[in-house]
């Protein structure tokens, strides 16, 4: 891979981190996508500006990148409709569960050095890598 090709997910990564530790810092809140929409799934209260702004804000990227930089999102689904959803309501449960996502443990956890969040995200991590062999081993993928 060409170390251009890298520059996207890197910028990614550094909006990502900068992102949180402005929540973090001036807000004192863990940036976890999975607790955002969660949230907003509630009564409206003080925090749904902020989170109704981030999920806008999240979409609204998406769409500018994709018409500046169509390639950067050209994704290509290769499972039925039903697979998507059942996977997107896996994952929904799963972050319940865990009490957090990826984006709540991977990136603000265990930059704050948090135990839990390391074990929590290894966990996403090697399931993911589990789901997958499996899924391939029975044709599925």
């Amino acid at each position: 891979m060409a170390l251009l090709q890298l520059w996207p997910a890197l910028a990614g990564g550094v909006l990502i981190g900068v992102a949180s530790l402005l929540v973090l810092v001036l807000d004192g809140r863990v940036l976890g996508l999975s607790g955002v929409v969660a949230g907003l799934l509630g009564r409206p209260d003080d925090q749904t500006g902020w989170r109704l702004s981030l999920v806008a804000g999240l979409a609204v990227g998406g769409v500018l990148l994709a018409l500046v930089a169509p390639s950067t999102v050209d994704v290509r689904l290769e499972a039925s409709t039903p697979m998507i959803i059942l996977a997107g309501l896996c994952v929904g449960f799963g972050t319940r569960m865990g009490n957090g996502c990826t984006s709540g443990h991977g990136v603000c956890g265990i930059g704050r050095m948090s135990v839990r969040s390391l074990i929590a995200t290894l966990t996403f991590i090697a399931t993911g890598v589990i789901t997958v062999v499996v899924s391939r081993g029975l044709g599925a993928l």
